[in-house]
């Protein structure tokens, strides 16, 4: 095309997902569709498994030829999830994807956090905490937990690179410095961001034995049964976790 919409225009995305609204129709993988991004992701713990993963991104490039477009393989990448993966390498246009790891992915959420906290310091002249605090949770904190079920770190060097740009924003509201940051959330009413990812734990716990997710939850938790009087009708006996963890997503 020579001409078209220009870039953030309501009618392009629109036209745009109208055009590659068939394009899940070649997979047989999990596929996610956001505009002009795509993830594919499976759980591979056989050879086999991989293989299907790759003939799904053959079934891209060559839906992405009979439509006259193409993905960026620059853009592109694969995240290894679980212990021991052996980090199988995939193709997209003949071409290698990089591999992303894990571990950046806290240093990168962190990174487009401050980012985002910089400039509304810069554009934000008052330091009141009913300015900074909804601009903190509405424009910064998400991208500190954005997909965090799947990425959630449990080493403390990673967790301290998330909790310093809460700190940081903390330091922006004056009346505080008496205090130690351990402090400073509980006189804001927030909670640290550790305590908040054992929440969303919590609250994914409770939706699997609730059966929100009918078609894993009997996987990873097995009952036990209670014949108590007082408290639930049921116990947990045991929690796969190596299920949990131990599968090799592509994303």
């Amino acid at each position: 095309m020579k001409s078209g919409f220009p870039q953030g225009s309501f009618l392009g995305s629109v036209l745009f997902d109208i055009f590659i609204n068939d394009l899940d129709s070649v997979i047989e993988c999990t596929f996610c569709k956001f505009s002009s991004d795509n993830k594919l992701s499976g759980a591979v713990d056989a050879p086999e498994e991989q293989d299907a993963i790759q003939k799904d991104l053959d079934n891209l490039r060559k839906w992405a030829c009979v439509n006259r477009m193409r993905f960026s393989n620059a853009k592109c990448s694969v995240l290894h999830l679980g212990w021991g993966n052996p980090w199988y390498q995939y193709r997209l246009v003949d071409e290698g994807i990089e591999n992303s790891p894990a571990d950046k992915t806290c240093v990168l959420a962190a990174q487009k956090a401050n980012r985002i906290l910089g400039c509304s310091r810069r554009i934000m002249a008052s330091r009141l905490s009913k300015v900074i605090q909804p601009l903190y949770l509405a424009l910064v904190r998400p991208y500190l937990e954005y997909c965090v079920r799947l990425w959630s770190t449990q080493h403390k060097k990673d967790m301290e690179v998330l909790e310093r740009v809460q700190r940081r924003t903390t330091k922006m509201i004056p009346g505080l410095e008496h205090l130690c940051y351990e402090d400073w959330p509980r006189k804001l009413g927030l909670f640290s961001l550790q305590k908040r990812r054992l929440w969303g734990d919590l609250i994914a716990a409770f939706q699997y034995l609730k059966e929100a997710y009918r078609k894993d939850g009997d996987r990873v938790f097995n009952r036990a049964c209670c014949d108590r009087k007082r408290g639930k009708g049921f116990k947990l006996k045991k929690v796969d976790l190596d299920w949990i963890y131990g599968r090799n997503v592509l994303l």
